[in-house]
């Protein structure tokens, strides 16, 4: 398969593809599916719809998608929902009226998305899911996220470590409507639960938005003001933190995990602000998407198993040098 050069490096980050077929709740084995006819020819504009590309995170994730597409012959537009599923609904409405041969979807809502990718079907248009999933199996070809889980246990055990199994802390929880901010608090409790000393004294929505997690932050330093610890499901709601901790004079002292591997995350790592921060390869996941894609459009074959888990990486001071471009990491 083509794979763009300035993406080589990317094949050696830590990826681990599990069969998570029919593991998501509400799902069915037997819903309708669109004839399967590929052309060997492939080309044609692949729709890459993301969430929010002003968090870099998601920028990354529609860059790299984008590229791939173009290096592999196809035309490519990127659009942006922003969280919300009739944004989410009114791209897919295009996307079918341009003609897209396939749609890359980074969705809104793991159960409100379910309809959007139902359409796309009805259109005979093929879906690939990345980053987060719905709540339904069978309707995408594919759904790509990053193992949260193992992210979340990584991430909460160097947390631990540097919080020396004791004190009072708060977690910054994102959006309630993405299945991965429950599986990684649900990770992070399932570390930190087993030091009865580590006591959580606070949790706020924040949404995975910096400003929010910002100003969540000061409501929960005005009610716990001897806090030693900050769990944060994402690095902007964590950046967000570190800026309001900052203001308040109490960022010395105060161990602040992240989540993503972003270049600011990276940087404030460096700076000895952020304790760790947790690596998606979504650069990697985005490539994989739009390749499979490519694949399904030129032979009618999909993939052996829709759900694959991409495994995360600790970043820490020790290794972020090994971060050589934004979301990447080279060994």
């Amino acid at each position: 398969m083509v794979r763009m050069k300035t993406l080589a490096a990317l094949a050696t980050a830590s990826v681990l593809v599990l069969g998570l077929a029919g593991c998501a709740s509400g799902g069915t084995d037997d819903a309708a599916e669109p004839t399967d006819t590929g052309s060997a020819d492939g080309g044609g504009l692949i729709t890459i719809i993301v969430n929010d590309p002003s968090n870099p995170y998601w920028k990354t994730e529609g860059d790299v998608a984008s590229a791939v597409a173009e290096e592999l012959g196809y035309e490519a537009t990127v659009g942006a929902h922003k969280g919300d599923a009739n944004t989410e609904n009114t791209l897919i409405d295009t996307a079918i009226s341009n003609k897209s041969v396939a749609i890359i979807l980074d969705p809104a809502n793991a159960d409100g998305s379910i309809a959007a990718v139902k359409k796309a079907n009805a259109a005979d248009i093929p879906v690939f899911l990345v980053n987060a999933e719905i709540n339904e199996t069978g309707l995408a070809k594919a759904q790509l996220v990053s193992n949260n889980a193992q992210g979340a246990a990584l991430g909460a055990q160097e947390w631990v470590a540097a919080m020396g199994e004791a004190g009072e802390y708060v977690e910054l929880f994102g959006a309630p409507a993405d299945n991965n901010a429950q599986t990684r608090s649900n990770g992070f409790t399932t570390v930190i639960s087993q030091y009865p000393e580590l006591v959580q004294v606070g949790k706020e929505v924040a949404d995975w938005d910096r400003t929010k997690g910002h100003d969540k932050m000061q409501s929960l330093l005005q009610a716990n003001s001897d806090i030693n610890g900050v769990m944060a499901g994402n690095d902007e709601m964590a950046l967000g933190a570190i800026a309001a901790l900052k203001e308040a004079g109490k960022l010395e002292g105060i161990v602040v995990g992240g989540f993503d591997g972003a270049p600011d995350a990276v940087e404030a790592v460096i700076a000895g602000e952020m304790a760790y921060t947790v690596l998606q390869p979504v650069a990697v996941f985005a490539e994989e998407a739009v390749v499979l894609a490519d694949t399904f459009i030129r032979t009618g074959e999909a993939p052996a198993e829709e759900k694959q888990s991409f495994d995360c990486i600790l970043i820490t001071a020790d290794n972020a040098a090994n971060m050589t471009a934004p979301f990447t990491y080279t060994p």
